[in-house]
C-alpha cells in the first residue's frame, strides 16, 4: 500500500498543505490566504484562530480532493512562520492576543533596553542571535506587559507560549500536547543552543515564566496524533521554514548552502556539528535535530523578499500577478540609474537596522513604472549577495554553488541576476516546495517511510542551472550604488 506524507505549511501569508507520495511527487495541494493585520505603523499581526481555520481547512481539503485515504497517510510534518508568537489559554484554547508577526517592529525599544542593560553579548553567545526585535522573545514580553493578569496566569502555567508550530500542534491534538523542536527554539532569543535548554538569564530579564514554555525536542520524531475522520495519524516532524528548506534540499554536510526566496530571504549555510559564530551580523541557528544531536547553520535574513513584489502589486497596483514583474522586468534593458531598497520593517543582516525605512532613489523625469519593477527585482539579489559576502568573510570559504528554493525562485530574471550578482552557478530545483518537501522528509525519517538521509539525498532533482555572465566591473560598479542607496535608508524612523 502506497504510503503518502502530509506537509502542513504555515507560512507568513497564506496556509497550505502538501501532500507527497513515497517518491516525494506532489499529488496534491491546497492553500489558503489569510489576513495580514497592521494596527500601527511597523507593527504586524495575525489572527491565531484564522491561522488555524486555514491550515485545518486546507489539510481537509487537500485529502478530500485527493481522495486519499487517512489510513495511508504515514505521518504529518508542520514547518512554520518563525518567530511569529502566539500565547494562549490552557484551559479554553483560546488566544489572549493576536499573533504578533516575525516582521513586528513594535518592540525595538525593549531590544534596546535588553542592550543597555549589557545583555547584547550574551544574547549572542548563548542564543547565536543578534538582540533584534525580530525574535519571539520581547514579543513575548509584549504581550504579558499589555494584557491584564497574563503574566500571573502564565506562572501557574494557565497561559502558553508557542511559535506557530507549537499553535498547530496543541490544536491538532485538543490540547494534549504542547512542543516545539529545537530549530523554532533557536529562534525565540531565549534558548541556550549550547545547552539545549531555556536560558535563564534571559527569562528573569524579560520576566518570563518558564512554566508557560513549550518542551523542546528534535525535529523528526513522534509527538503526538491528530484525528482525520476517525483514524489517529502521527505527527511525526516540526521544523521552522528555513530550516526545513535547508534540510529539503538535502543540505546535510558541512558547508552545503541555500537560499529560500519567499517573503523574505534566507541564506543557510550547514555548518555541522560546532555552531559558528558570526563576526559580520549574520545569526548562528540550529539547523536540525536528528538522533539526539543537533547541526547547525550560519544564516543571514531578508526581511523583505518576494514581498516587495506583492507590494508593487498591492499597494502601488503595478500588475495584477506577481509573476509579471519578470516580464516588465526585461522591458527595460537595465534599472536606469534606479535603486529600490525595500527596508519596510527595517534592514536585516548584515545592517541589522530597526530603523532603516524603504526607499527609491535615483529617479529621474525619464524614469517608467517597469525601471522601478526591475530596481524591485534586483533588490532581493541585492540583499542576498550581501549575505552572501558575510558568510563567506566569515567562513573564509568562497561560494561556489547555491541552491535556490522559494515562489519567487520560479523568475528566471531574477536567478540569473542572482548568479551574476553572486558570480556563481544557482541551481533551482525540480521541485521548489523545499520548505513542505523538508519536513515531509523529516516526517518520513519518523515514520519509516525513508531509512536514511543518503536515500533522501538521492531523490534531489535539478530543474535549472543559471551560470553568471556579467563582467566583475559591472557587477561590481551594481552592487557599489546599491550599498550607497541602502546609506540612503539607514536609520530614518528613529
Amino acid at each position: 500500500m502506497a504510503k503518502y506524507l502530509l506537509s502542513l505549511d504555515q507560512g507568513t501569508t497564506s496556509s497550505r498543505a502538501i501532500l507527497f507520495d513515497e517518491h516525494q511527487k506532489i499529488v496534491g495541494v491546497s492553500q489558503k490566504e489569510f489576513t495580514q493585520h497592521f494596527p500601527q505603523d511597523g507593527w504586524v499581526e495575525h489572527n491565531p484562530m484564522e491561522i488555524w481555520s486555514s491550515q485545518y481547512s486546507v489539510m481537509m481539503e487537500v485529502i478530500a480532493k485527493t481522495g486519499i485515504e487517512p489510513r495511508d497517510i504515514a505521518g504529518i510534518g508542520i514547518t512554520n512562520q518563525r518567530e511569529t508568537t502566539i500565547l494562549w489559554d490552557r484551559e479554553t484554547g483560546m488566544p489572549i492576543y493576536n499573533a504578533i508577526v516575525w516582521q513586528c517592529r513594535r518592540t525595538a525599544d525593549i531590544v534596546d533596553q535588553l542592550v543597555a542593560d549589557g545583555l547584547g553579548e550574551h544574547i549572542k553567545k548563548t542564543t547565536g542571535l543578534i538582540p533584534d526585535a525580530y525574535f519571539s522573545a520581547t514579543k513575548i514580553k509584549w504581550i504579558l506587559d499589555h494584557v491584564e493578569g497574563a503574566r500571573e496566569k502564565a506562572r501557574r502555567g494557565e497561559v502558553l507560549f508557542g511559535t506557530v508550530d507549537s499553535w498547530l500542534l496543541w490544536k491538532l491534538t485538543n490540547g494534549k500536547v504542547h512542543v516545539t523542536d529545537y530549530t523554532n527554539a533557536s529562534r525565540t532569543m531565549i534558548f541556550d543552543i549550547h545547552k539545549l535548554d531555556w536560558d535563564e538569564t534571559l527569562l528573569e530579564a524579560l520576566d518570563i515564566p518558564r512554566a508557560m514554555l513549550p518542551e523542546v525536542r528534535s525535529s523528526s520524531e513522534i509527538y503526538g496524533y491528530t484525528d482525520i475522520q476517525g483514524i489517529r495519524v502521527p505527527i511525526c516532524g516540526i521544523a521552522g521554514d528555513q530550516h526545513a528548506a535547508l534540510f529539503g534540499q538535502t543540505c546535510f554536510d558541512p558547508g552545503d548552502i541555500k537560499n529560500t526566496y519567499g517573503t523574505g530571504c534566507f541564506l543557510l549555510m550547514n555548518t555541522g556539528d560546532t555552531p559558528f559564530e558570526s563576526k559580520n551580523g549574520l545569526l548562528t541557528t540550529i539547523a536540525v535535530g536528528l538522533n539526539g544531536k543537533v547541526q547547525y547553520a550560519l544564516e543571514g535574513s531578508v526581511f523583505v523578499g518576494g514581498a516587495v513584489i506583492q507590494w508593487l502589486r498591492d499597494e502601488l497596483r503595478f500588475f495584477s500577478e506577481s509573476r509579471d514583474a519578470e516580464y516588465y522586468a526585461q522591458k527595460v534593458p537595465d534599472n536606469g540609474g534606479v535603486y529600490l531598497v525595500p527596508a519596510f520593517t527595517g534592514l536585516g543582516a548584515p545592517y541589522w537596522d530597526m530603523y532603516a525605512r524603504g526607499c527609491i532613489v535615483g529617479i529621474t523625469r525619464g524614469t517608467t513604472r517597469e525601471h522601478i519593477i526591475r530596481a524591485a527585482q534586483e533588490s532581493i539579489a541585492y540583499q542576498v549577495a550581501d549575505l552572501a559576502s558575510a558568510m563567506e568573510a566569515d567562513t573564509g570559504l568562497k561560494l561556489r554553488s547555491l541552491k535556490a528554493d522559494g515562489g519567487a525562485s520560479r523568475d528566471s530574471f531574477l536567478m540569473q541576476f542572482q548568479a551574476d550578482m553572486l558570480g556563481c552557478q544557482v541551481r533551482r530545483p525540480a521541485i521548489r516546495e523545499t520548505t513542505a518537501l523538508g519536513v515531509a522528509y523529516l516526517a518520513g525519517l519518523a515514520s519509516g517511510v525513508w531509512s536514511s538521509q543518503e536515500e533522501i539525498r538521492s531523490l534531489w532533482v535539478c530543474d535549472r542551472d543559471f551560470e553568471p555572465n556579467m563582467p566583475a566591473d559591472e557587477q561590481c560598479r551594481l552592487m557599489n550604488a546599491w550599498h550607497k542607496a541602502v546609506g540612503r535608508s539607514m536609520d530614518w524612523a528613529k
